[in-house]
This record gives structure tokens, C-alpha cells and sequence, in this order.
């Protein structure tokens, strides 16, 4: 173990343990559902929250070396979830638990985003990057054999050991995996990561093992029907346009990326020959054809999923009923339903923007909703300008973090925790040679 975290972590680095803590928050994110489902299920409940101790472990030294410089996302945040915590208990829910999970996502686990992005160095950002490509194998590995097992199999098994599985209902009598994370949700999002940096290695131009990088680009490819999932599917295709367009800014890129879609191709060729990726290709394409006639085609499954979703939430007819101060934060988590109903229900709303609105009124959900997307269009001007200098890396990066960062399910744990680690790795990866820019965020 001393080993790895030498090799992640110099010892003379002055931010030693606040990268630790980081690389803690990042493992953490990776392997809590391992432990909810498989190895600590007694402690499913708590384990929900464990990545909020190291959160407030990155708070509360990056405070003291003053390395959390106020700006107006910041602030803002931390106002917006102070205030709206007060008015849960006076004017809405009135539960104090339910009012500090809540509150949580605002005051302690977005802070955590600058913290990433003012420590980790673009170098540590690579280290990530060359990390997942290591866990993809194993990974592909056990979504494999989650797929093709039955759900009562110890593969599947479900949150606190719950023996009627962890998979989520897919097509033709096939589940969605969840890998090591506690539903398939977390899987989706692992791959989705994992493929910013696979384009990243074949067309940056970084030094990274070959084979390692073929493998890591094999398991992605197999992912994408084994988990069952459109949006993995639309995240792969949306970083190819953006590698695209990148080519097209800065032409040193189209070579790579005509090798790099050379090499996809061989191995999709070679994949399509293998009966498991077969078989998995069929169930997801009864999968994408089942859901986008009930959707309404192309537009109904990506345009009206993301779009419609913005516009619902302030001129939908649930947005005109919702009081002025809202029903309380926290009150559209899944621990809010469980406390007041005992199962699992969306008590506000399913949309992320909607959601917002219903816990916290107009003004409040709206500014929150304002202030993500304030931090991705300047993220996305960033990269767009570290693009025109040659450096790759945060282009890519903003493929995946432009769909998770502006209105992912923050209420659920492990999408707030993919887009708390997307958002500080590129933040983090504008920094070059030790020029820190994120006190412009």
C-alpha cells in the first residue's frame, strides 16, 4: 500500500495530504457500493455518507492553508444552502435530518470541487486517468459476470446483501449490472469517465502502456451494450465530437484520430465475432428500440431528456404549484423518502432542475441552477482556450462534465460524487506547471 501511494503521492509534495485525501475521495467513489453490498453490508446505511468525512477532511485543511479564496459559486452555494436549510425547518419539511442530508450537497460536497481543482496538478489529473484504465479490466470483468448471472447470484447481490439483486431491469430477461457501485447508475458513469481519458491517451499524444490502453478501450466497448445503457452509449458518441472538433481547431489532432478510429474500428470487428458481446449487442438493442418508441424516437430519448427536462422545471405545471419557500432541502432525496415512507419514492421530483424548485422555491432552486451552470460555461471557455495551446486533456474532460455537473441527480450519492470528481479534475487540469487558475472560479 505504501508503494501505490508513493507512487500517486510524492512525500516531499506540499500537499501531500490533501492528494491523499483526494485519492481517498476518489477510491472511495469507486468501491463504497463494494463494501454496502458485499463486504460491510451491516453498515449499509452510514457507508451511504462515507465520502462526507473526507469532504469535510479536504474542507477543513484546505480552510486552514487558505487555499478556498471566496468567488461567487462558492459563496453562492454556501448562502443558498445555509438559507435554504433555515427555511426547511421554519416553512417547509420541518425534519432535521432530512434538512442537513440536504444541505450537505450544497455546503460540504460541492466545496470540494475548487479544493481538487486548487491541489491536484495536471500530472495528477494523468494519474487518474491511468488508474481507471487499470480498474476497467477487472471491472468489465465483473459487469460480465454480473450480467450473465442471475440475480440471487453473490455477483449481484444488492445493498445491505439484499438477495433479490442489485441489477436494474434492461430487456429480452437481461439486468443492467451495477459493477462495484451500489446501483447501475454509478457503472454508467465509471465507463463514461473512463472514456474521456481513453480518447484522451490515443489522441493526446501522452506517453501511456499500449496494451494497457487497447485493453482499457476493449472493456469500454463492451460496456456499452453490457450495461444496458443510452446514456453511456450517448456520452461515447459525444466525446467523439468533441475530439472531432477539436481536430478541427487544432489539425495536429486529425491524424491521431484517424489512427485512434482506425484501431476502434479493428477492435469493434474483432469484438463482433465474440458470442457474449453478441448477445449482450442484441439485448441492448432491443433495449434502445423498446425505449425510444416509448419516448418518441431520437429526439424524445436525448433532445427532450436533457432539454425538455431545463424547460419543465420552470414553466411545467408542477413548477407553479410549488410554494414560495419550497418543500425543504433534502426532501427529494432518496433518505428523505425512506425516513417519511419507508420505501423508495420521488416525493419532489425525478428531474434534477425540478427538483431543485420543488425543495427550495423559485428564487433558491433557480439560483443553485445558475450557479452550475455558471461554473460549466466557464469551465468550457477555459478548455476551449487551453484547447488553442495544444493541451487536450480538459476539452475531454468537459465532454462528461457538461451532462453531469449542470443537472445531474446530485440527490442521489454516487452521481454527486462523479460530478464533485469531474468537476475538481478539470479544474485541476488547467493547471500547468504549477499555474494555478482556479482562483478565477
Amino acid at each position: 500500500m505504501r508503494i501505490i501511494l508513493a507512487r500517486l503521492v510524492d512525500e516531499n509534495d506540499p500537499y501531500r495530504l490533501l492528494k491523499l485525501g483526494i485519492w481517498g475521495y476518489f477510491f472511495l467513489l469507486l468501491f463504497e457500493g463494494a463494501l454496502r453490498k458485499w463486504f460491510l453490508p451491516g453498515l449499509a446505511a452510514p457507508l451511504l455518507i462515507v465520502r462526507d468525512p473526507v469532504a469535510l477532511f479536504l474542507l477543513f485543511h484546505a480552510w486552514r492553508r487558505n487555499l478556498l479564496p471566496p468567488s461567487i459559486y462558492l459563496v453562492g452555494m454556501l448562502g443558498i444552502g445555509m438559507f435554504a436549510f433555515v427555511t426547511a425547518l421554519i416553512f417547509g419539511h420541518g425534519n432535521l435530518a432530512i434538512g442537513i442530508f440536504g444541505a450537505r450537497i450544497l455546503m460540504l460536497q460541492f466545496p470540494v470541487i475548487f479544493v481538487i481543482g486548487k491541489v491536484f496538478s495536471h500530472e495528477d489529473v494523468i494519474k487518474v486517468g491511468k488508474i481507471m484504465l487499470w480498474i476497467a479490466i477487472p471491472m468489465i470483468v465483473l459487469i460480465s459476470l454480473q450480467f450473465y448471472s442471475p440475480q440471487s447470484a453473490w455477483v449481484n447481490r444488492g445493498v445491505g446483501g439484499d438477495m433479490e439483486g442489485s441489477g436494474f431491469s434492461g430487456a429480452m430477461g437481461y439486468f443492467r449490472p451495477s459493477g462495484t457501485f451500489s446501483f447501475t447508475t454509478g457503472n454508467t458513469m465509471f465507463f463514461s469517465l473512463l472514456s474521456c481519458f481513453v480518447f484522451y491517451f490515443w489522441i493526446g499524444g501522452i506517453k501511456v502502456n499500449r496494451l494497457l490502453l487497447i485493453a482499457a478501450t476493449i472493456a469500454l466497448f463492451i460496456a456499452i451494450p453490457l450495461s444496458i445503457s443510452r446514456s453511456l452509449l450517448f456520452q461515447v458518441i459525444i466525446g467523439v465530437t468533441f475530439a472531432v472538433l477539436a481536430s478541427i481547431r487544432n489539425p495536429k489532432y486529425a491524424g491521431r484520430i484517424i489512427g485512434a478510429g482506425i484501431a476502434g474500428f479493428v477492435i469493434l470487428s474483432v469484438l463482433n465475432n465474440v458470442e457474449i458481446f453478441q448477445t449482450s449487442t442484441e439485448v441492448f438493442t432491443s433495449r434502445f428500440e423498446t425505449a425510444s418508441k416509448v419516448e418518441g424516437g431520437l429526439q424524445g430519448t436525448l433532445v427532450d431528456r436533457y432539454f425538455g427536462n431545463l424547460i419543465s422545471a420552470v414553466s411545467g405545471s408542477s413548477a407553479e404549484r410549488i410554494p414560495f419557500w419550497g418543500y425543504g432541502i433534502g426532501l427529494g432525496t432518496n433518505v428523505a423518502s425512506f425516513l417519511l415512507t419507508g420505501g423508495r419514492n420521488f416525493l419532489v421530483a425525478e428531474d434534477e432542475w425540478l427538483r431543485l424548485m420543488g425543495e427550495m422555491g423559485f428564487l433558491m432552486g433557480f439560483g443553485v441552477i445558475l450557479i452550475r451552470l455558471g461554473i460549466c460555461l466557464q469551465m468550457a471557455l477555459a478548455s476551449y482556450q487551453r484547447l488553442k495551446t495544444g493541451d487536450f486533456l480538459p476539452w475531454m474532460l468537459l465532454s462528461f462534465c457538461l451532462l453531469i455537473v449542470p443537472q445531474g441527480q446530485w440527490a442521489q450519492p454516487t452521481t454527486l460524487g462523479f460530478a464533485i470528481l469531474i468537476g475538481g479534475l478539470l479544474l485541476a487540469s488547467l493547471n500547468v506547471e504549477d499555474e494555478k487558475i482556479t482562483h478565477h472560479f
